[in-house]
């Protein structure tokens, strides 16, 4: 039997609701078709948001967006996406599928998708191939609410108001397809451009993110870090809110990846393992910006991070377009509970991507929509948002095959406002079930009530099945006179709250 002790009476930091974020690119049928089909669609939206995909990401209380990439915000040239749509400028997407991009889809499409979603804005811009003033003039154009060229034109545009954008990234990947280039020449970079990038709106900053490590790229880390606090005085040290960090799970490394459905035991385990190594990175870049930052004033942003997959068979390659299994689900719930007990630095993280790409939590397909093993995860989640991680000892086997082990149980512990205890639990077993014995110190227990996503590993949501793998009641509970005990069914994913 596993053990869990939770110590309610010893509060750790609290769990920013960003760490539960998303991301959009211009990438396959993500935006069109995924999230925007037009005020003329037949499909039910508004002002060209699809109805069905908004009122889902809200019932899972989505906190902030990534738009506009990913490798698509180095080439994307905001003014191309302004104004009518009709003399839009139509563009290649050389990243993504070859296909054309007619920027119908832009900043004002942006925020109000951002505005019916009641989330936060996290506004990627271009350093790869533009300039510092294109990327001043488009903060300007958001933001500003005096008397200027850009802030006219916005209001020319139909938008009297600025926006707010809570998060603005200075870049993207540019240790790759954002211009291939060396840390210290970023981080100068990076220091150049984040001078323009004003703060137009009083009693709001913007917060700064520079472009961190691809995966264990620990080099550029230091050397970014150690360039953009060189000869910069302690109080502007603030000029860096964030760093972000990149990491895929691959089952069968980067040029193979391996099919999101067809798999054994063996690879099962092997994308678990490859998950729980979101933990080491953490930890190792983490300790490299105490070094910079001991006070953790800059937070880690992980704002890409899931499961990339071989595309599916018959569609385009370049539109990353996968299924979602129970696989996914364990993905999913190892890496958020990492997430949630390095919260003392990670602030955000944008899983890639929402709709129809990568490890999605939406599918769609014409008028249809699903909902994938992904999503629901994301609802059992939600009720960390704003909690505080609370400290906990676990005692659990390892699970897998002779080549990959991981631990049996995944978990973390938050307490709400209310003093409330949520637990997230995994169970990485695809053939065990796993009794917890969960012993409780600063708190009791009134009532113990849980839900769980539960399935065999290959088991996903398709047009013609949707509710295949769904949520259900965790019936197994058992009430101690120190704690619980809970039993968790094979290849489970589950949410536990605990009332004093």
């Amino acid at each position: 039997m596993a053990k869990l002790n939770i110590y309610a009476d010893r509060p750790l930091s609290t769990i920013a609701p960003e760490i539960y974020g998303h991301f959009s690119e211009h990438l396959g049928r993500c935006i069109y078709e995924g999230i925007y089909v037009g005020e003329d669609s037949d499909i039910p939206n508004v002002n060209g948001m699809r109805c069905d995909v908004v009122e889902a990401l809200k019932q899972i209380r989505i906190p902030v967006l990534r738009w506009p990439g990913g490798c698509f915000a180095d080439e994307y040239h905001w003014k191309d996406g302004i104004g009518p749509k009709e003399q839009r400028k139509k563009m290649i997407n050389t990243h993504w599928g070859g296909v054309v991009e007619d920027n119908s889809f832009g900043t004002h499409e942006f925020f109000e998708l951002c505005r019916q979603l009641g989330c936060k804005t996290y506004v990627n811009g271009n350093v790869g191939s533009g300039t510092v003033q294109e990327m001043a003039e488009w903060v300007e154009y958001m933001t500003f609410d005096g008397v200027s060229p850009m802030a006219d034109l916005r209001r020319a545009n139909g938008q009297d108001k600025p926006w707010k954008v809570d998060y603005f990234g200075i870049g993207n990947e540019n240790w790759g397809c954002g211009g291939n280039m060396l840390p210290e020449y970023y981080a100068n970079e990076y220091r150049r451009y984040r001078t323009y990038v004003r703060d137009f709106q009083e009693g709001h900053r913007i917060d700064r993110i520079c472009g961190g490590a691809n995966v264990a790229d620990y080099e550029w880390t230091e050397k970014v870090l150690e360039t953009c606090f060189r000869r910069t005085p302690p109080e502007c040290h603030g000029k860096m809110d964030g760093l972000s960090l990149h990491y895929y799970v691959h089952p069968e490394g980067w040029e193979i990846k391996g099919s999101a459905t067809e798999f054994d035991d063996d690879v099962f385990y092997k994308t678990l393992s490859k998950a729980w190594y979101m933990d080491e990175l953490i930890r190792k870049h983490g300790t490299i910006m105490d070094k910079y930052d001991p006070e953790k004033r800059v937070g880690m942003i992980v704002d890409e991070w899931g499961a990339w997959y071989t595309v599916e068979p018959g569609t385009n390659p370049g539109f990353l377009y996968q299924q979602n299994t129970m696989r996914d689900a364990l993905v999913a719930g190892i890496t958020l509970n990492i997430f949630n007990n390095h919260s003392d630095r990670v602030k955000m993280a944008n899983l890639a991507q929402m709709v129809n790409v990568l490890q999605a939590v939406l599918l769609t397909d014409g008028a249809k929509m699903i909902k994938t093993p992904t999503y629901h995860v994301f609802d059992l989640f939600q009720h960390h948002q704003n909690g505080t991680l609370v400290d906990t000892c676990l005692e659990t086997e390892q699970v897998g095959t002779a080549d990959w082990q991981v631990p049996q149980i995944s978990q973390s512990v938050s307490r709400d406002e209310n003093g409330t205890l949520h637990l997230t639990l995994a169970n990485a077993s695809n053939t065990e079930a796993a009794t917890l014995e969960v012993n409780l110190f600063g708190t009791t227990a009134r009532t113990v009530t849980g839900r769980m996503l539960h399935g065999e590993m290959h088991q996903m949501n398709t047009f013609d099945a949707p509710e295949t793998v769904t949520l259900e009641a965790l019936p197994a509970i058992a009430m101690g006179e120190s704690g619980f005990t809970v039993t968790l069914p094979p290849c489970t994913v589950a949410h536990v709250q605990v009332q004093a």
